[in-house]
């Protein structure tokens, strides 16, 4: 009884799950071996440890930004997360090497479709870490992001659960700025 009454006045979020993009073991955002994606700057979330090939939308979405060289993707899901995902640390200087991309920014994507193709073992014999932080850069309209730290996920098995901070708050997609990056290697 008091949670409805409760909803009925608007206090309380309603959850917004984000499902896995990767499959891997999911580690804290903080043990990012690089400072701005650890310091949680760009958002909250957390980082997979890859074990598959491919990134593939998380839910129903628009491709916000995808890089040219492939190796991250920011999108916008139908229930108002704002979602980088960035696949390995510096890989952005390998210049498209290991990576297949297969959408564009404003594609409409629906739930499990393929975005990027990638290398992992290439990419790792190269010296770089294949770590890949999932964020939600909007994360300041939430009142928590929940992580599944310590679980190896599948693709589109729950990742994130994000709390909206009041249900009369809507979601709205911005452009989010991408300062340089910094890493260390597999």
């Amino acid at each position: 009884m008091l949670k409805s009454f409760l909803k009925s006045l608007r206090l309380h979020g309603r959850d917004s799950v984000l499902l896995s993009p990767l499959a891997g073991k999911v580690i804290p955002l903080s043990d990012v071996k690089d400072p701005t994606f650890a310091s949680g700057s760009l958002g909250d979330g957390v980082a997979i440890e890859p074990t598959g090939s491919k990134v593939v939308a998380p839910s129903d979405s628009k491709i916000q930004a995808i890089f040219p060289t492939g190796h991250a993707v920011a999108l916008h899901t139908n229930e108002g997360l704002d979602v980088l995902i960035h696949v390995g640390l510096d890989t952005e200087k390998l210049d498209g090497r290991h990576f297949t991309v297969h959408a564009a920014v404003g594609d409409t994507v629906k739930k499990g479709d393929v975005l990027i193709e990638f290398d992992r073992d290439a990419i790792c014999k190269e010296g770089y870490d294949i770590t890949a932080p999932i964020l939600i850069c909007n994360s300041v309209e939430f009142s928590s992001i929940k992580g599944n730290v310590g679980d190896t996920v599948s693709e589109l098995e729950q990742l994130i659960t994000a709390r909206e901070r009041n249900l009369g708050t809507s979601s709205q997609s911005g452009s989010q700025s991408y300062p340089g990056e910094r890493g260390s290697v597999c």
